[in-house]
Parts: C-alpha cells; sequence; structure tokens
C-alpha cells in the first residue's frame, strides 16, 4: 500500500477551520450542545432494568395477513 496523506482536509473541514476562526464563540456553543445531548453519565442499574423491561416485539407487526398469537 502507498502512503497515507494526513494532511489532506476536506473542502469541509477547511470550511469549519474558517467559520470556527472567524467565530470562536462557536467553541463554546458545540461544548454546550454536546454536554446538552451526548455526555451524559450512565446509570447501570437503569441501564439494566430498562433493558428488563423490554416487551419482546412479534415478528413483522406490519403484515396485515399476519394473526399471530
Amino acid at each position: 500500500m502507498g502512503q497515507v496523506n494526513s494532511t489532506y482536509t476536506s473542502d469541509h473541514q477547511d470550511w469549519m477551520n474558517e467559520q470556527l476562526a472567524k467565530h470562536p464563540e462557536w467553541v463554546e456553543d458545540q461544548k454546550a450542545g454536546r454536554a446538552l445531548w451526548w455526555d451524559k453519565k450512565q446509570d447501570v442499574e437503569t441501564t439494566a432494568r430498562n433493558a428488563e423491561s423490554k416487551v419482546p416485539q412479534k415478528p413483522y407487526p406490519y403484515d396485515v395477513n399476519f394473526f399471530g398469537e
């Protein structure tokens, strides 16, 4: 295999870098958004309780000809 070009950046990445240079306040907004939607502490007990409470789904529930038990 050939060499990997580690200096390549896509047009989108170039644009994002340019925008972040123009608007440094966006970095804090990004961090706040990530903390709001993604960076959550995981509770093992809650996760286990949620897994135990799942109801098994019937096979293909949208089949109008299926009259399952």
